[in-house]
């Protein structure tokens, strides 16, 4: 008897957990607000230059005004203010922050919305664009292209969009993850978010 009732636990803890991805905007219990991105990087072209390293003459110093590249805290430019969601501190800073260490900045804002973990996700990498392994489409937000893939539908992850466009010399990925069908289309968050990115965006 003790071994029927442990199997349909186990049963039934599996049916539970099988629900996670296969029912769009079903509680899962200490979910990770993420998915894994779909992002790929493309590489710099190799360089042409034909001079002679050995040569002194060949190489010259960085002017000390050059830009270093630094684009300052992306994640400074997007606050709880941009977002849709109700939360007691729309001042407060990030959820978290540096946590891809894929990518030169990443930073995420969750929030719970009745049993389910919603939130947008961003992740940056300087001098170069981020690319999507597949994307539904684009559209343009401020004269830039942003790609976009929509899994809203997509019952092995999460529901969410994820959208790619050239940022700041370099690339920015935005995810958005929302099961809870209250705060609009998924990808219409996303595009709000890339509206305020480049409203920001830094420049020299």
């Amino acid at each position: 008897m003790r071994r029927v009732v442990i199997s349909l636990l186990v049963a039934a803890l599996g049916v539970t957990s099988a629900c996670a991805y296969t029912v769009n905007g079903t509680a899962v219990s200490e979910q990770v607000l993420d998915i894994d991105p779909p992002f790929t990087t493309e590489q710099p072209a190799p360089s042409t230059d034909s001079s002679d390293p050995s040569d002194p003459s060949s190489t010259s110093e960085p002017d000390d005004d050059s830009d270093t590249g630094t684009v300052g805290d992306i994640c400074a430019l997007v606050g709880w203010k941009d977002l849709p969601y109700d939360v007691p501190d729309k001042d407060a800073e990030p959820t978290e922050t540096g946590y891809d260490a894929k990518f030169d900045q990443s930073c995420k804002w969750q929030t719970a919305v009745g049993d389910l973990d919603v939130g947008v996700t961003l992740r940056f990498r300087e001098g170069q664009p981020i690319t999507l392994e597949q994307s539904n489409g684009e559209f343009e937000v401020e004269g830039r292209a942003v790609t976009y893939f929509d899994r809203t539908t997509d019952t092995s992850v999460q529901p969410s969009c994820v959208l790619v466009m050239d940022y700041a010399g370099g690339g920015i990925g935005i995810i958005v993850i929302d099961g809870s069908a209250r705060f609009g289309a998924i990808c219409d968050q996303g595009k709000k978010v890339a509206e305020v990115l480049l409203a920001n965006e830094p420049t020299g």
